[in-house]
């Protein structure tokens, strides 16, 4: 298989577990074998590998989000798109990363994937039969679709030929208001699933008939231009040539904290307690304090750096508006090297912890508009200031002005407090160097 996994967007609707950084396929809230958690993308990761070991694949994903995805995933193969679009730019710009940059011929056929979805492994089997319609050369695009529980205008709408497991597709509808959902139930319609499968060869050719670019640079260059549509749009509701392999699994689209609590294999993550009087409650929590909750039924509470949901389960699907509104910085991040936590925040200092894993280092940079001091809390390493190199461990205290260039390196896990101090602190305030050695 040659699988391209969307993984974009920015992380509302599961506040305040993600933020613009981390996003909700990052956030570890599953259990895999072995009883340790992990996140939505690595757990779809190690189903597919499970499933086809040759397999390769892709992630589609945007600028802010490598980092994490290095940190989760090691060394993944990316197409990196240079701002956030819909999913018919990324699509685009990975189909011509895979050509011209991977080398893959017209002729190898690509399925995309979202990253998100809580599947069991008869999910992937289904995929590979998406691949073998597209390798008879019947039809240009071949879709996965899933019985409908309810009407939702969240979701497109694919209406069967037939109610066999392959079916030719009569018609394809993306998000339709209430009442045409509700129609397109009753004539036996199918949840489009997020997937397609096609050669790249037609993505290809569909690509340079709506966008005006010679290659993969030019269209990076200029992908700002490209429409910010969807591909079901763009593409899958004009295209008559269409099958659907129907998917009778399970398949949850887990975008709101009342399907990914019903995903959870358990009711409390991190410090937490509840009554018996309480029912179809979920606490999650990320901080150092504990949470009691008490007499409640059907609420989930979720705590971070970044603040505190209580919420009805079923209310909680409209969290989007009220976030939006809060004017608040990232409090947490995944890093390639580790993560950071914001402990404290005024006009003129952050106070920050670090975990740098072992092996791992931040780049060579330096800053304009403040000084900084690392206390080293746990571990060993060596820092470079300006040059010099230095070995650290255990309370040691490295200082930083402005304008100086520095770095440090894990020999162990390294545990660190960062004290920002200036007027003008900022995530781009930051110039990066090649190592002076």
């Amino acid at each position: 298989m040659n699988i391209v996994l969307l993984s974009g967007g920015s992380g509302k609707r599961l506040w305040p577990l993600s933020n613009d950084i981390r996003s909700k396929q990052f956030i570890k809230i599953f259990k895999d074998e072995n009883g340790c958690y992990e996140s939505m993308v690595q757990r779809i990761i190690r189903q597919i590998k499970s499933v086809d070991s040759e397999g390769t694949i892709t992630v589609a994903t945007s600028r802010v989000q490598v980092s994490s995805l290095h940190n989760q995933l090691g060394d993944i193969d990316m197409s990196v798109e240079p701002e956030r679009r819909e999913t018919f730019p990324a699509i685009v710009l990975a189909c011509q990363y895979l050509h011209e940059i991977k080398g893959l011929s017209r002729e190898e056929i690509i399925t995309v994937c979202p990253v998100d979805p809580y599947v069991d492994d008869s999910y992937f089997s289904a995929i590979n039969r998406l691949g073998d319609i597209i390798s008879e050369g019947l039809v240009n695009i071949a879709l996965m679709g899933v019985t409908p529980t309810y009407p939702s205008e969240k979701y497109g709408y694919i209406i069967p030929g037939d109610n066999g497991e392959i079916s030719s597709v009569i018609e394809y509808k993306e998000k339709p208001t209430l009442e045409e959902a509700k129609k397109y139930m009753q004539d036996g319609a199918l949840w489009n699933a997020g997937i397609f499968a096609f050669k790249l060869g037609f993505i290809l050719d569909k690509a340079h008939e709506l966008i005006d670019f010679e290659d993969y640079a030019d269209l990076y260059d200029r992908y700002s231009e490209v429409p910010a549509v969807s591909f079901d749009v763009a593409v899958v509701e004009k295209e008559k040539s269409l099958k659907v392999v129907r998917y009778t699994g399970e398949w949850k689209d887990i975008g709101t904290w009342n399907t990914l609590t019903e995903a959870m294999d358990e009711n409390i993550i991190g410090s937490g307690v509840m009554d018996d009087k309480c029912e179809s409650v979920h606490i999650i929590n990320e901080m150092d304090m504990p949470i009691l909750a008490m007499g409640l039924k059907d609420v989930v509470i979720s705590a971070s750096p970044e603040g505190i949901l209580v919420s009805d389960k079923e209310n909680s699907s409209y969290i989007g508006p009220y976030v939006e509104a809060m004017d608040q910085q990232v409090m947490f991040a995944d890093k390639s090297w580790g993560s950071m936590k914001v402990l404290d925040a005024t006009s003129d200092s952050m106070t920050i912890k670090l975990i740098i894993k072992p092996g791992a280092s931040m780049n060579y940079h330096s800053h304009r508009n403040r000084d900084e001091v690392w206390v080293v809390l746990s571990g060993q390493g060596k820092t470079v200031v300006d040059g010099m190199e230095q070995n650290i461990r255990t309370s040691d205290v490295i200082t930083m002005s402005a304008g100086c260039r520095h770095t440090i390196i894990a020999d162990t896990e390294l545990r660190l407090i960062e004290i920002q101090l200036g007027k003008e602190i900022s995530v781009h305030d930051k110039i990066k160097y090649d190592m002076e050695y």
